[in-house]
C-alpha cells in the first residue's frame, strides 16, 4: 500500500507542520499543492521544502499563483517539480500543473483555461493510460466542494474538470481556495482540498499498488 499526504497553501509558514509531523512522516509520498511561499522566490521555497523534508524526504510539488517563477525553477532543480511533468513511483503515476486562473488581485502565476488544457495534456504525455494516476494541481476543478468560494460561487477550472472526466485519475489533490477544504468526487475520481496549512488541514489517499485501486481518501484537520 502507498499512503499519500498532501498539504497546500503554506504561504511560507511551516509552524503547522509540528502538529502533523506524525502524519507527514508516515506517508510514502508528500505532495505540496502550491502557494508554497507568499510571493517568495527560491530561498523562501527552499525554507519550506526543507521544513517538510525534516519529516519526510519524498516530496513532490507544484507552484501556486502566489509563487514567483523562481519557485518553479527551484522545484525543478531539486527534482521535485510536477509542474507540467510526471513521475512514476512504485507503479503509480503522479502528474501535475501549477498556477491558477486569473484572480481578482494580480498574482505572479496565473494562466488561462486554454493553457490549463495544454499543460494537462503535456503533463501526462507518454504515460500509459492503464497506469493508476494521481493528479496534483493548485487550481481545483470546477463544480465540487473543493472550488466553492466564500461568495458561494464555484471558481474552479472547467478544463481541469474535463481532463478528470476523460483521464479518470484515482485522486486529484488541489488547493487555492482556503475555505473550500473538503472531499468530493468527479465520476470515479476523489477530489481533495486540504485547505491552508495554517488551519491544520491535510488530505490523504491510500493506493493499493498491486491492483492500482484507491483504498481510501479524505481530508482531516490536526489542531
Amino acid at each position: 500500500m502507498m499512503r499519500i499526504v498532501a498539504l497546500s497553501d503554506l504561504h511560507g509558514e511551516t509552524a503547522g507542520l509540528s502538529t502533523m509531523s506524525a502524519e507527514v512522516a508516515a506517508a510514502d509520498v508528500v505532495l505540496l499543492a502550491g502557494d508554497i511561499t507568499q510571493f517568495g522566490q527560491a530561498r523562501a521555497a527552499a525554507q519550506v521544502v526543507s521544513a517538510v523534508r525534516r519529516h519526510n524526504q519524498l516530496v513532490l510539488a507544484v507552484p501556486g499563483n502566489c509563487d514567483r517563477p523562481e519557485v518553479e525553477a527551484y522545484l525543478a532543480d531539486e527534482g521535485i517539480s510536477l509542474d507540467v511533468r510526471n513521475v512514476v513511483i512504485d507503479g503509480v503515476a503522479f502528474a501535475g500543473v501549477g498556477g491558477s486562473l486569473p484572480c481578482p488581485g494580480r498574482t505572479p502565476n496565473e494562466i488561462t483555461e486554454a493553457q490549463f488544457a495544454e499543460y494537462l495534456a503535456q503533463a501526462v504525455e507518454g504515460l500509459d493510460q492503464s497506469r493508476p494516476l494521481i493528479l496534483l494541481v493548485h487550481q481545483p476543478p470546477f463544480g465540487t466542494v473543493a472550488d466553492l468560494a466564500a461568495s458561494g460561487r464555484h471558481v474552479g477550472s472547467e478544463e481541469m474538470r474535463s481532463f478528470i472526466v476523460e483521464r479518470r485519475p484515482l485522486a486529484c489533490f488541489a488547493g487555492h481556495i482556503h475555505e473550500a477544504r473538503g472531499k468530493d468526487r468527479i465520476g470515479e475520481t476523489a477530489v481533495l482540498n486540504p485547505g491552508s496549512l495554517r488551519a491544520g488541514g491535510y488530505a490523504y489517499a491510500e493506493v493499493d499498488v498491486q491492483t492500482g485501486t484507491l483504498l481510501d481518501a479524505g481530508v482531516s484537520v490536526v489542531r
